[in-house]
């Protein structure tokens, strides 16, 4: 005897339901996850701007540094939106004259082609470049690969006056072009942001950086 062939059975109201509330529950976990790693990437190390290399930068967030008590704006911490032309900073005040009045020129200039250079770190005392080394120690995990972004205090250009780190992709682009009409120079290839003042380059253009400051001389001491 041949069987008639039962027809499909449709999927309940209910079931429907079920299969719904788990698309919407799906659809919010990775919105979150998605919201989270955005908002990670937005908050890249130092001051700064974001680039090659594991972190942009001295590797600690120079509010995270104020907000732990370790070290204040007379330790040369600036906050955002700090220019060469504010008066009311150590970090800007205590940069060498030289390197000052040449960012100054810099900065003007720029303004009239609408870029707005922001320095996001310019002179440390010694305590603030401590605590960025110790706290690069910690994020890179040794010595060795913490040198390759923050120097000691005894052989930072930052401790000495002697060197900027810039904010913005668009003012380091300007400062990578023009910056050596005034003597200014990317140091290192790896901090695209940090500048500092080679009075030679004016004419002469600046010197090939070095790839990270384990190979500066200057660092050996």
């Amino acid at each position: 005897m041949s069987r008639t062939a039962s027809a499909p059975l449709k999927p309940s109201v209910a079931v429907w339901g079920v299969i719904l509330a788990l698309v919407l529950v799906c659809a919010v976990s990775v919105g979150a996850a998605l919201h989270q790693s955005a908002a990670g990437a937005d908050r890249s190390v130092p001051g700064t701007v974001p680039a090659q290399g594991p972190g942009p930068g001295p590797a600690q967030d120079p509010a995270e540094v104020v907000a732990d008590g370790v070290v204040t704006e007379e330790d040369g911490i600036l906050p955002d939106g700090v220019t060469a032309f504010d008066g009311a900073y150590p970090g800007i005040t205590r940069l060498s004259p030289d390197l000052l009045d040449a960012l100054r020129r810099a900065a003007e200039d720029a303004g009239h082609q609408g870029i707005v250079i922001h320095v996001n770190s310019g002179w440390r005392s010694p305590e603030y470049q401590d605590e960025l080394l110790k706290q690069a120690v910690s994020q890179y995990g040794s010595e060795a690969e913490a040198a390759r972004w923050v120097a000691t205090a005894a052989t930072s250009a930052h401790v000495a006056g002697e060197a900027v780190d810039i904010g913005s992709f668009d003012a380091v682009a300007w400062m990578s072009e023009h910056g050596d009409a005034y003597g200014l120079c990317q140091t290192y290839g790896n901090e695209s942001w940090h500048f500092e003042l080679r009075r030679e380059a004016v004419g002469g253009g600046c010197p090939a950086p070095y790839a990270d400051p384990t190979e500066d001389p200057r660092m050996q001491g």
